[in-house]
C-alpha cells in the first residue's frame, strides 16, 4: 500500500506560484528532480484561474508559495487558497520579514526565506509523502 501511496504522489501535480521568473526557474529545476508534473504561475490570479480546473485539481497534490510582490500575495493569498482548498497541502517559501506564524492551518508548512534546494526537496517530499503537519 504504501508503495501505491508513493506512486501516486509522484504523479500528482505541482503548483508553484512564484512570481520571481529567475527563482521561479530555478525552483522548478529542484522539484522535477523528484517530481514529473510541476506547473508555474506567476501570481495569485493564474494560481486561482488554474484552480477552477476540477481535472488539475484532481491531480494536485501540493501547492507550493513563493510570492515577493506587492498585491494579493504572502497570508491572505494562503487564507484564500486553504478556504477553498482546505485538505490541499500549502508549502511556504517565506519572503523576507515574513516568520511561520504568519501562516496558519493544518496542512500549511512554513519554509524560511533562506531555505535551501535540498529543504524545498524535503518539504514538498514531506507534504506529500508524510502527514500534512504545520511545521513551524
Amino acid at each position: 500500500m504504501a508503495f501505491s501511496n508513493t506512486n501516486r504522489a509522484l504523479r500528482s501535480s505541482i503548483l508553484l506560484v512564484d512570481d520571481d521568473p529567475f527563482l521561479a526557474f530555478a525552483r522548478k529545476s529542484v522539484l522535477e528532480r523528484r517530481f514529473q508534473d510541476v506547473q508555474r504561475v506567476a501570481d495569485a490570479t493564474q494560481a486561482f484561474i488554474l484552480l477552477e480546473d476540477t481535472a488539475f485539481i484532481e491531480r494536485l497534490g501540493l501547492i507550493v508559495v513563493a510570492l515577493r510582490q506587492p498585491g494579493f500575495s504572502g497570508p491572505a493569498f494562503v487564507r484564500e487558497l486553504t478556504d477553498r482548498l482546505p485538505e490541499k497541502p500549502v508549502l511556504v517559501l517565506g519572503a523576507p520579514g515574513e516568520i511561520a506564524p504568519d501562516y496558519r492551518g493544518d496542512h500549511v508548512r512554513f519554509l524560511p526565506r533562506h531555505a535551501t534546494s535540498d529543504d524545498l526537496l524535503a518539504g514538498a517530499s514531506g507534504m506529500l509523502f508524510g502527514p500534512h503537519a504545520r511545521v513551524a
